[in-house]
């Protein structure tokens, strides 16, 4: 299963991030996992210095951007399926 940490204080772009995710888990019938993590203490120790951060299976993909859901797909079938 796919852990999917969304980075982030709850602000707009956070969000918005957090909706592309959802969409692409459910278009795509990936098996995932979507965890959000608003703590600010905890956003370095987890190499997100810009918000919204994204990581899959703990591994930084994004911050300080909303990457496109194209590219949001790509990144989850790969990850996805190196599992």
């Amino acid at each position: 299963m796919l852990n999917i940490k969304i980075v982030g204080s709850g602000c707009a772009s956070c969000q918005k991030l957090a909706l592309l995710c959802h969409e692409v888990v459910t278009e795509n019938a990936i098996a995932a996992e979507i965890e959000k993590i608003t703590d600010i203490n905890k956003f370095a120790g987890l190499g997100i210095m810009l918000t919204p951060g994204l990581l899959l299976n703990d591994q930084v993909y994004s911050s300080g951007k909303i990457p496109t859901k194209s590219t949001l797909k790509n990144w989850m079938m790969k990850v996805s399926d190196n599992q």
